[in-house]
């Protein structure tokens, strides 16, 4: 789930943004400082290939860094970096024009700065056979999700329609599933994302109208009925197959992958151990397996990479994930396949999940730098 951004970069123009104009490789180390009023990348014209930033966070807020194209399409991200902070994001740009962006407070269009890489790279990731076929391998996993996904979700649409307010309360969860195991591949589109995954506090944060799937699970909770809810329904369903349609055109690359593994892990972080993901229906834990699925799908299709170039990390990933599922499956009733909802789930037990969570993110953001120099 994404805060939600609006496409101008008009509003942030007064924030100040410097960049030295030097040039690196596409390899080569970038900085970026990143503050609540300036983003500092250290160098704004890049060489095609793989290139590493270096985001470190000396604000006060929370931030993230995207690397967009045209259309705000996002190349890559990495979230959630709290104050004195850093992380890295490796990002596989071929020769054009695009934006780096600092987000304090993870909202807005971000301070933006154009990047422009020219040349060509001496090797593209996607050229590797091994890269090539771990791409292909995580694109049959997200056509049969995806496919799965505009099922549930259009019966759970119907429902919600047809004003039948405890069928939609159970496919609300069903539908999402599929939703949270590729939502990597939602979230390359620049605003579709956030009109159907967004929290009513981002939404109201912006000055929009709350949409999406959350809006529609505040109705169905809070006033226990469908009232009003015909056209948020209809756009949802449209926002979904538009993704699907849009993600069938636009394969994750390996290293995509690579990030987006990392980022299903920084969902489950930021909104579900928390709660305030699914905060009216509490079915939290229905997006937090779902998300981790995804993680280990991306995972297992770099699996023939990861054990010819890091078999160690390879096996500590396949020990973590291990651990974290033991950690979350006791919260699943094993007859019925139904979750705890998650406002029954004790502190000292969201504890143990953060932990499990946070034991397995760190060898994942190992990955992307392993994917890049595998070409």
């Amino acid at each position: 789930m994404k805060q939600l951004a609006t496409l101008g970069v008009m509003t942030i123009a007064a924030l100040s943004l410097t960049a030295c104009a030097e040039e690196t490789t596409g390899s080569g180390g970038l900085t970026v400082e990143a503050a609540d009023s300036s983003c500092k990348v250290s160098a704004t014209k890049l060489k095609a290939g793989p290139s590493t930033f270096k985001v470190t966070n000396k604000g006060s807020k929370v931030t993230e860094f995207y690397v967009y194209a045209d259309g705000d399409r996002i190349m890559g991200e990495v979230e959630n970096i709290g104050p004195g902070l850093s992380r890295n994001l490796v990002v596989d740009l071929p020769k054009g024009t695009y934006q780096g962006a600092c987000k304090p407070g993870m909202v807005g269009d971000g301070i933006r700065e154009k990047l422009t890489v020219s040349g060509e790279a001496a090797q593209n990731l996607s050229d590797s056979e091994e890269l090539s076929a771990a791409a292909t391998s995580y694109e049959r996993y997200v056509k049969s999700q995806s496919d799965a996904l505009i099922d549930k979700t259009t019966e759970f649409v119907d429902a919600v329609k047809a004003g039948k307010v405890d069928e939609a309360k159970t496919l609300f969860p069903i539908a999402r599933t599929y939703w949270e195991r590729i939502e990597p591949v939602a979230e390359k589109f620049g605003d579709l994302d956030p009109i159907t995954d967004g929290r009513e506090p981002d939404a109201k944060a912006e000055g929009v109208d709350f949409t999406g799937w959350h809006r529609i699970e505040k109705q169905l909770w809070v006033e226990d009925n469908t009232t009003g809810m015909d056209k948020y329904a209809d756009q949802l369903l449209a926002n979904v197959k538009e993704i699907v349609a849009l993600g069938q055109d636009a394969p994750l690359t390996a290293l995509e992958l690579a990030q987006g593994s990392k980022a299903l892990l920084d969902e489950v972080a930021a909104g579900k151990i928390t709660g305030e993901e699914d905060e009216f229906s509490h079915t939290d834990l229905w997006d937090f397996k779902a998300n981790i699925e995804g993680s280990e799908a991306a995972i297992n299709a770099l699996r023939p990479v990861l054990q010819k170039q890091d078999p160690k990390l390879l096996d500590r990933l396949d020990t973590e994930f291990e651990a974290l599922y033991t950690e979350l499956n006791q919260y699943q009733d094993k007859s019925t396949g139904e979750w705890e909802f998650y406002d029954k789930v004790t502190e000292p037990e969201r504890k143990k999940l953060s932990a499990a969570v946070d034991a397995l993110s760190e060898p994942i953001s190992q990955v992307a730098a392993v994917v890049a120099r595998s070409a």
